[in-house]
């Protein structure tokens, strides 16, 4: 029945590989993928073809790489393909090379991930705990995220960011969303910090280190910690994002920031990345043996994070790796440790949806090593009935209208009465409406939620603001 399947995959893959780029790289080695894996690995990535952007694929198994093709284009202006050379954003996968500086760092006596921050970032402001160098690695800090703040103040896709504007906005900021280790909340300001601790405690940027003792040691020689966006890189993809006019627009990020993202790279530089968490030449034993532990809260319970490394299982086989999303570009770095055996994927659209294809990939590469089965695609649960939400007459509504300030964001909200509707207004961006949720309380856009508080005299005063990753952000009316 297998050598039937793969027959009948025979046809379709001639038909195929012309928009498989560069199919002569696509690398088998002697110890390799047979026929029929390759063509069905084909098969998983033929919707990126020469009129969409797309992938660049490799498996590496047992630390060669035995499949590398890119499909669809780098660039749709001038006709590009994506090659395994193709340089990519790859967003947050960005971590694990930030964090693997921090650990090269402490390896030199020039720093210990216990540490208090403030000890080489004295502008954090003292909440009255102490947040270490760890708790910003295992995304354990209680500090808001960047990108929310940012956006919450002001600040647009379009509008370019620094390493600086994140910093100020840190130095603005009163409260943390919980006390450091009391919980695992994602944020990305941790691993700016990081960056910058690098910077400061090294003497070198962040991308000169991390070229010095990584990337040059490793031979990955199409990588670098980007953060001047003037600069020409060759062999760079664009990235888009599906539009139902045009077909795609480009959406490229447009920030400087580093540490959290930035990393330019190749799947073929990965590769070479992924050879070192079982060789260890850069690091040793003890550097990947930090790298790959997990944090721990303050009430003793791992969690599956460990330095810019997740932990989790795919059916039944144990993973580790990360994902990366910024503008249109999406990535995923996936690693099954105890079958030596990894998915790299980039993509430069942002439906791309690598996980879903990195699985689809996995189920051909392992299937006869998962001890579970796929699970079946989940219906959706019963919608649980939601309380009714109160019913204001425009008087009642005109009761929160005015002009909040937040001192954290250093910005106005002015909050209008359109005939029956609430509005949010805010410099550079169109007007948000406001839906009553329960006594005192709206919500936003993007699960935003507002929370109008009142003086003694049962008078609105301000208004706490909380997004997925800000919580309580306080608005003082003026």
């Amino acid at each position: 029945m297998k050598k039937l399947f793969c027959f009948s995959l025979v046809i379709f893959t001639l038909l195929f590989v012309a928009s498989a780029n560069d199919s002569k790289d696509a690398s088998v080695t002697s110890e390799g993928l047979d026929k029929c894996q390759i063509e069905r690995l084909d098969k998983v990535f033929w919707r990126f073809n020469n009129s969409t952007p797309g992938v660049a694929v490799a498996v590496v198994k047992e630390g060669e790489i035995v499949y590398k093709r890119g499909f669809g284009m780098a660039n749709l202006e001038y006709d590009i393909p994506i090659t395994p050379g193709s340089i990519f954003h790859i967003a947050s996968i960005s971590k694990q090379f930030t964090a693997m500086s921090i650990v090269l760092l402490a390896q030199q006596g020039k720093l210990s991930l216990d540490d208090d921050v403030r000890k080489y970032i004295p502008e954090v402001p003292d909440f009255g705990e102490t947040i270490t160098i760890r708790h910003l690695a295992h995304h354990t800090s209680g500090l808001r995220d960047q990108w929310e703040l940012l956006t919450l103040a002001g600040w647009r896709a379009q509008d370019l960011k620094k390493q600086e504007d994140v910093l100020d906005l840190v130095k603005r900021q009163k409260d943390l969303n919980f006390k450091p280790g009391e919980e695992y909340l994602y944020c990305n300001t941790g691993f700016t910090l990081l960056a910058i601790i690098v910077d400061r405690v090294s003497g070198k940027s962040l991308r000169e280190f991390a070229d010095e003792n990584i990337f040059k040691p490793l031979g990955m020689k199409n990588t670098h910690f980007h953060n001047d966006m003037g600069e020409i890189v060759k062999n760079r993809t664009s990235a888009y994002v599906p539009d139902d006019e045009v077909g795609f627009r480009i959406s490229i990020p447009n920030f400087e920031t580093y540490g959290a993202t930035s990393l330019f790279t190749t799947v073929e530089d990965l590769a070479l990345w992924e050879q070192n968490f079982f060789h260890k030449r850069v690091g040793g034993e003890e550097a990947y043996k930090q790298m790959l532990t997990k944090g721990v809260l303050n009430s003793g319970e791992e969690i599956d994070y460990a330095l810019g490394i997740s932990h989790g299982t795919y059916r039944g086989l144990k993973t580790l790796g990360h994902t990366g999303s910024d503008a249109g570009y999406r990535a995923i770095f996936t690693m099954f440790p105890e079958q030596r055996l990894s998915i790299i994927i980039l993509a430069n659209v942002s439906n791309a949806n690598p996980r879903q294809l990195t699985y689809q990939a996995a189920d051909i590469l392992l299937e006869e090593k998962f001890t579970e089965e796929k699970k079946p695609t989940s219906e959706r649960p019963e919608k649980k009935e939601e309380p009714k939400p109160p019913e204001l007459t425009a008087d009642q509504l005109s009761e929160y209208t005015g002009t909040y300030y937040s001192e954290e964001l250093d910005v106005n909200y002015t909050i209008v009465l359109r005939d029956t509707s609430l509005m949010v207004e805010r410099r550079k961006f169109e007007p948000e409406e406001l839906s009553p949720t329960e006594s005192d309380t709206f919500s936003g856009s993007e699960s935003s939620k507002i929370h109008f508080t009142r003086s003694k005299q049962n008078k609105i005063n301000g208004f706490t603001l909380s997004t997925g990753r800000i919580r309580n952000l306080r608005f003082d009316k003026k």
